[in-house]
């Protein structure tokens, strides 16, 4: 079963996907210059004397509204279809992005979530201005407004609704969505808050930071919620970032006489992680345990292919159901977060659900850069410290690992991180590439340090040749080498 199997027959149930509705014109885009344009054209065509200022100004209703406080209406329908008509050569042009918009739609997709838009604009007009201004929207929806809004919204499951109009308001709450306004519109942020919006924000340049804190704050109920289900847990604790927030999550929810840690301890675990993470368990009040797996024993695991993490993983849950068992504890929690669960190669979250892990923290959606600004909030030294895989995902795809092999990079890296401790060193690799290393370090060091002393240290380590990465560090970059990875995702 791959990832992607899995997640389809583990429904996330915690959290809802975020999805965050939109209205387009005056909370997206400034359309009152091509609006106007379009009007001016009737104006000429038919001599009828309308106020397109006072047009521009009310925007937010249905076409039809409007063409009906300058036409009688037996002449709408035709109105409304010679408008359209002008629309695409004359309006989308002039209409400009609002202050925010592309960070504001950045801002839900970097929190995993889905846009939509939904507004009593023709569909193809908003289609035109989305495609126009290459904005980040999964759908546009037009031809709806006020509650009839919260019809899309509902039918897309959107959780939040931004707008710039009452009308707007009446959609979110039609749908049961978060009424965010924004005071671009014809009305003040005063009415909108008297109106009943749950949010008001003066621009979109506001929306991002109120939506990382408003969906943090929705996903740490969700995590504390689903841990205080459990009377007590074994934590699998790597002692990174994302197990030592779970471990201590978990403290926090179950209190810390009913969490243990259990740090495996093998030669694929680079030395200087072990005695951070007792430290860290200790400061807890935690109980940590560190039992010594085994995966060198597994063929799969030696033979070092495309799912060779499958068997680590496998050796690790295994590992310590026993330990579960010995403590009277029904689960065991991995540090899996909800950005792990979409990066397409992950065979090891393959094989902890297949043993019966819980991944509580992409089960409340938490991603990497959550998991980072909470354990900043909750003053968690391990809230900036950088990713450290296993040793193992240093070596080459096809070569067959062994305690040397791996002994080999640890020095390595220590070495080459010694050395540049004064530079303010984050991230460090030394990929084994057989006989020849590649030395990984962040981009914005290379062409500051010296290369050729890097190159130095790691062959004195005894590789015969290395070179330092022009691109820097990337994580996974093991995987740019793989044959055929579609195999083991």
């Amino acid at each position: 079963m791959s990832t992607a199997e899995m997640q389809s027959k583990t429904t996330v149930t915690d959290v809802p996907e975020l999805v965050v509705g939109f209205d387009l014109d005056m909370t997206l885009i400034d359309s009152r210059p091509g609006i106007q344009a379009v009007w001016d054209l009737l104006v000429a065509e038919t001599g009828v004397p309308i106020d397109t200022d006072l047009v521009v100004s009310r925007l937010g209703p249905p076409l039809r509204w409007e063409m009906a406080h300058w036409f009688p209406e037996e002449q709408i329908d035709a109105m409304v279809e010679r408008y359209r008509e002008h629309y695409p050569q004359h309006a989308i042009a002039d209409s400009l992005p609002l202050p925010g918009v592309t960070e504001s739609l950045a801002a839900v997709r970097a929190l995993r979530g889905r846009s939509v838009v939904v507004s009593a604009k023709y569909t193809p007009s908003v289609k035109l201005h989305l495609d126009h201004l290459g904005l980040d929207v999964d759908e546009p929806i037009g031809d709806l407004h006020g509650a009839e809004k919260g019809i899309a919204l509902r039918e897309h499951q959107a959780m939040i609704y931004v707008g710039d109009h009452t009308a707007d308001i009446d959609g979110a709450r039609a749908a049961g969505a978060v009424a965010v306004s924004v005071a671009t519109g014809p009305f003040t942020a005063d009415e909108l808050r008297a109106y009943g919006a749950d949010v008001v924000l003066n621009d979109l340049t506001e929306f991002p930071a109120w939506l990382d804190a408003y969906v943090l704050e929705q996903r740490l109920e969700a995590l504390m919620a689903r841990l205080a289900s459990y009377p007590s847990l074994v934590v699998a604790f790597s002692g990174g970032a994302d197990s030592a927030f779970l471990l201590a999550a978990a403290a926090r929810a179950i209190g810390p006489a009913n969490v243990v840690a259990a740090t495996a301890v093998s030669p694929s675990l680079p030395v200087a992680e072990l005695e951070p993470a007792a430290r860290f368990a200790d400061g807890l009040g935690v109980r940590h345990v560190t039992p010594h797996t085994h995966e060198m024993d597994r063929e799969g695991y030696q033979a070092n292919a495309g799912d060779r993490c499958y068997f680590c993983k496998a050796e690790l849950v295994e590992t310590l159901q026993p330990i579960a068992d010995e403590f009277g504890i029904a689960a065991i929690a991995t540090g899996t977060n909800a950005d792990d669960a979409i990066a397409g190669f992950r065979p090891g979250i393959r094989a902890a659900f297949e043993r019966g892990a819980i991944t509580p923290l992409r089960d409340a959606r938490l991603t990497k850069a959550q998991i980072r600004e909470a354990s900043r909030s909750w003053g968690l030294e391990t809230s900036d410290k950088p990713a450290a895989a296993c040793l193992s995902s240093r070596i080459a795809y096809g070569i067959r690992i062994t305690p040397n092999l791996l002994a080999r990079v640890d020095r390595a890296e220590q070495a080459v991180r010694a050395h540049l401790a004064p530079y303010g060193v984050q991230n460090v690799r030394v990929r084994d590439l057989g006989e020849s290393a590649s030395i990984e370090i962040d981009a914005e060091l290379l062409g500051t340090v010296d290369s050729g002393a890097l190159v130095e240290l790691v062959r004195a380590e005894g590789f015969t040749a290395a070179a330092v990465d022009p691109r820097g560090f990337r994580s996974g970059s093991m995987n740019e080498r793989l044959k055929e990875p579609e195999k083991y995702r």
